[in-house]
């Protein structure tokens, strides 16, 4: 049987434990990047909104 590793999502393999870090990884750099651009910002598009809505 393999070895099983004790993680933040319970006990699984070290292959497994490696894709949830790389995956939590990507997952934490893509919420920065979308707050650091305003990508997902609710205040962004009702500025935009208003700006068309005065024209």
């Amino acid at each position: 049987m393999a070895v099983m590793i004790h993680s933040k999502y319970g006990y699984e393999p070290p292959e497994w434990v490696q894709a949830d870090a790389r995956l939590d990884r990507w997952y934490k750099d893509k919420k920065r990047r979308a707050s650091k651009h305003g990508a997902f910002s609710l205040d962004k598009n009702k500025k935009a909104v208003i700006k068309n809505e005065r024209c």
